[in-house]
This record gives C-alpha cells, structure tokens and sequence, in this order.
C-alpha cells in the first residue's frame, strides 16, 4: 500500500512515520524543502510526493492548514487515482469539506474530512514520532453518515496511526464541538498567562497552573486562522465562557459565599456529568 503526506508538520510527519513503520511505502512534501530532504535521510518517507508518485497513491493525507489543503485538492484533484481515497487533517472541516467532496465527486475519488485528536505544545517535524496518535481518537466527516462498507474501508486505511476510537461526524457538528472542547481550551490558556501575576509563578505553582498554561505556547498562525475559520461556534462558546466567570465575579464582589458555593457545585457536577 503506499500513502502520501502533503505536510512534514507534527502531525504529517508523526502520519508519515506511522504509516512507514507500519510497512507501508510513504511518499512526502513540504513547502521547506530541508524538512522534506530531512524526512527522507531520516528513513521517515521513501522519496517526495510529485505528480508520478501522486497517481500511485492509495492514500493521501492532507496535513497542512485548512486553506491550503483546498488549494493542494484543486491543484492535484485530476491526477489522483479513482480507487484512492484523500483525508485531510485539518482542525477545522466546514471550508475544507464542502470542497473536498465537491472535488471528489467530480473527478471520481473518494475524500473523507479527518482531524486526529492528538498534539502536543511542539511543532515541527522534529517533534513529529510514530505513536503520537497511539490511542487517540480520530473524528471523520465522511460523504454521507450511512456508508457501513466506506466506514470499515477507512478504519482500515487508518489501522497504521494506531487510534483508539473512529468518530464520525458532520462538518458543522466538529466544528461546534471542537469550538469548545479545543479552540476554546486555547484561548483561555493563551488569555490567561497575559496576567502580569504569571512572571511571578515559580515556587508557587502546581499541576493546576501547568495544566491550564501548556496550550498556551501555540503557532499563533495555524490557530488564527483557525479561529476565525470557526469563529461563529468560538465566538459562541467565549462569551458563554464571560457570562458564567461574570457570575463568580459578582458573587466575590458581593461576599456572597453561598452563591459561590451554589457556582463551584455546579461546575462540580458538570466535569462528573462530562467524564
């Protein structure tokens, strides 16, 4: 079987890897071409992705921003083989969906919208290894929701990332939920250490201040855009996030303990009801 992997980021080169590991052959480009000569010294993909080894490909993996990946589909959408199935790993999937299957249907191929649940605080393809997706969970947003033998086709395609868990989705359903469960974690990590309190935090600080700062270091480009990609839901879930911290605020400002009480339980129940 052999894959392609447009992106030697973290998450294209941990694929890359992976994919290798696993057996298959890996074909590979980035846009810095001293990452995509690393990859291949480094044994992580045989050679680069160009238009002959493009039309080889059983599978191609997009790993590269959400704008980007749309542009590489158009470019490319004619040399891909009809049997070969395309997956983009974006973090967001409204944009880069509606084109992926308009694409598809019209050349014959078959594309399926991805997003790994798995990262770290690093980048790079330095940072990239095979089991970072070990165990994580992966959302698809597949053509229709109802296709059990296009489903089971793509558990297999993925078997090499070791994952866990197969989530499938709407676009708009990913986008809402990711919102709240990814983009928004990193607006308040990053919001959060702007305190002038934070360069002070050494000797004082636990478990509850490096877990709430670590999505802080960020690429300010990557989640920029796409935070206004997805900036409807995000929006949305930031000033649920205000109203609820406005409601602690007045009831401190108010000495009123049993309304924090009240407040702190709440949230209690919640992260049981949530786990």
């Amino acid at each position: 079987m052999i894959t392609g992997v447009v992106g030697l980021g973290l998450i294209g080169g941990s694929i890359a890897k992976a994919y290798k590991q696993a057996g298959w052959r890996v074909f590979g480009v980035d846009t810095d071409k001293s990452i995509e000569n690393f990859a291949i010294l480094s044994g992580a993909i045989d050679a680069s992705l160009d238009n002959y080894s493009l039309k080889k490909c059983d599978l191609i993996h997009i790993a590269i921003n959400p704008i980007g990946a749309v542009e590489f589909m158009k470019a490319n959408a004619k040399e891909f083989q009809k049997k070969c199935v395309v997956i983009d790993n974006c973090g967001t999937k409204q944009r880069v969906c509606k084109a992926g299957f308009a694409l598809a249907q019209e050349n014959g191929y078959t594309y399926v919208g991805g997003h790994p649940m798995a990262g770290t605080h690093l980048s790079g393809f330095k940072n990239s290894n095979a089991s970072l997706f070990t165990g994580a969970s992966m959302i698809i947003v597949p053509p229709v929701q109802d296709n059990i033998e296009l489903l089971e086709k793509i558990k297999k395609l993925l078997s090499p990332m070791g994952l866990k868990k197969i989530v499938s989705a709407t676009a708009d359903e990913h986008d809402r939920i990711i919102a709240f469960t990814s983009q928004l974690a990193h607006v308040i990590s990053n919001a959060y250490i702007k305190s002038p309190t934070a360069i002070n935090h050494r000797g004082y600080s636990a478990g509850s201040f490096k877990d709430l700062t670590r999505v802080a270091w960020l690429n300010e480009n990557m989640w920029s855009e796409l935070f206004i990609e997805n900036r409807k839901h995000l929006i949305k879930e930031t000033r649920i996030l205000i109203d609820n911290l406005e409601q602690y605020v007045k009831a401190m400002e108010e000495n009123n303990v049993n309304r924090l009480k009240e407040l702190l339980k709440e949230g209690r129940i919640a992260k049981e009801i949530s786990e």
